[in-house]
C-alpha cells in the first residue's frame, strides 16, 4: 500500500502519527494510551490521525479490529482492553456511527474504493443499528443499555456527531452503488431535531450546554451552517476561549483540553473563521511533548497538565486540525463540506 502525501507533513507531525501508530496493538486496537481502554470513537479518531499521515496500513488494521469486534447487532460496546470486553454495560450510538466518518476520511485520502467495498458491510450494519434507536420525534436515543434497552434521552454533540456520520455513510453508499434514500430521511428528521427543537434533548439529566462541544460541534458537523453558523461561534467565544491557551472543556472550569480545542479549530474553518482557527492552532504548540504525543489538557491557574495522559485520540485531533488548516491531505475537506438535509 503506497505512503503519500498531498504535500509533506511537518516533522512534528510526524512524530505525533508516529506516537499514534508506536501505541497501536498487534490486534489492530488503539488504547487511548500504553494500557488504556479502547473505546470505538476514539479508535476512530486515531485512525483517522494515521490517515493523515499515510500511515494506511495502521489505518486498514485500526478498521481490521472494529470489523473483528462488532456485534451481530451492528454495534460495540462501550470499551475493550485490546480483544477483550473491557465495559458492557452499554453501546453509545454516537460511537458506533464514527466508523462511517472514518472510513469516508479514508477514502477522501486514498481514493481507494476497494477498502471501502471491504468495509461496506460494517457500515451497514452499524447504521442500521443506530438508526433503530431514533425517536418519532427524529432525535437519537444516546446508547442502548444491555440490561435495560435504549436509554431514550439524547444529546446535543452525541447526535450533532452522528448527523455528520449519516452524511458519510450516504456518501459511502451511494459510491457503491446502494439505495440510501432512508439513511437520508432518517439524517434529515435528525437535522430538524437538532435545529428546531431543543426540548427534545437532555430532558431526563442536567442540560450538557456548560460544556463547548454542545456549543460548537452544531457547527462542526454542518448541522448549523453560513452567518447562522458564525453567530453561534460568536455568541460564547469570549466564555468558552481562554485568550492565548485554548478552548475549556466545560465553561465553569479553568481547563483548556486539547482535543475540544482542535475541534473548534475545525469548527472555526468550517464556519469560515480561518484566522481564529491559525490562532488557537498556534498556541495549543506548547502542549506537544519531544515524543509526539499531546497532553490531554491544562489547568491554568495551577499551572498543571491534567490529567497525566497523553491519548491516542488527542493526537489525531491534532493531525485533523492541522489537515483542515493547511490543506495536507485530499480528506482536508471532510468538515468544510456541508452537505444539505
Amino acid at each position: 500500500m503506497s505512503e503519500t502525501h498531498a504535500q509533506p507533513l511537518p516533522d512534528n507531525l510526524r512524530a505525533t502519527a508516529a506516537y499514534i501508530a508506536g501505541l497501536q496493538l498487534p490486534s489492530g486496537a488503539l488504547p487511548w494510551f500504553e494500557g488504556g481502554i479502547t473505546d470505538p470513537w476514539d479508535h476512530v479518531e486515531a485512525i483517522m490521525g494515521l490517515t493523515v499521515a499515510s500511515n494506511l496500513n495502521n489505518a486498514v488494521a485500526g478498521f481490521e479490529w472494529l470489523g473483528k469486534m462488532q456485534r451481530a447487532d451492528g454495534a460495540w460496546f462501550a470499551a475493550y482492553q485490546d480483544d477483550i470486553v473491557a465495559d458492557d454495560s452499554r453501546a453509545e450510538t454516537n460511537f458506533v456511527a464514527y466508523v462511517a466518518t472514518g472510513l469516508w476520511h479514508y477514502y477522501l485520502a486514498t481514493q481507494d474504493k476497494d477498502t471501502l467495498a471491504q468495509f461496506w458491510p460494517m457500515v451497514q450494519k452499524a447504521i442500521s443499528f443506530v438508526l433503530d434507536q431514533q425517536a418519532p420525534s427524529g432525535e437519537i436515543y444516546w446508547a442502548v443499555d444491555t440490561k435495560t434497552g435504549p436509554s431514550k434521552d439524547a444529546l446535543v454533540t452525541g447526535c450533532s456527531a452522528i448527523y455528520k456520520s449519516l452524511a458519510c455513510a450516504c456518501h459511502i453508499a451511494k459510491l457503491l452503488g446502494h439505495e440510501s434514500t432512508s439513511w437520508q430521511n432518517a439524517r434529515s428528521r435528525l437535522g430538524q431535531a437538532l435545529r428546531h427543537k431543543p426540548d427534545r434533548f437532555d430532558r431526563t439529566w442536567e442540560s450538557k450546554a456548560r460544556y463547548s462541544m454542545d456549543w460548537f460541534y452544531p457547527v462542526l458537523s454542518g448541522v448549523i451552517t453560513g452567518p447562522d453558523a458564525e453567530r453561534r461561534l460568536e455568541e460564547k467565544w469570549d466564555a468558552f476561549v481562554e485568550r492565548d491557551l485554548g478552548c475549556r472543556c466545560v465553561v465553569d472550569q479553568p481547563w483548556v483540553t486539547i482535543a475540544e480545542t482542535c475541534e473548534l479549530i475545525m469548527a472555526c474553518v468550517v464556519a469560515g473563521k480561518s484566522e481564529q482557527a491559525l490562532s488557537l492552532y498556534q498556541n495549543i504548540q506548547r502542549f506537544q511533548l519531544e515524543n509526539g504525543s499531546w497532553w490531554t489538557g491544562y489547568v491554568f491557574p495551577d499551572d498543571a497538565y491534567w490529567p497525566d495522559e497523553k491519548p491516542t485520540w488527542t493526537a489525531g485531533a491534532v493531525l485533523l486540525a492541522a489537515d483542515a488548516l493547511f490543506d495536507l491531505t485530499p480528506a482536508s475537506g471532510l468538515f468544510r463540506t456541508v452537505e444539505p438535509a
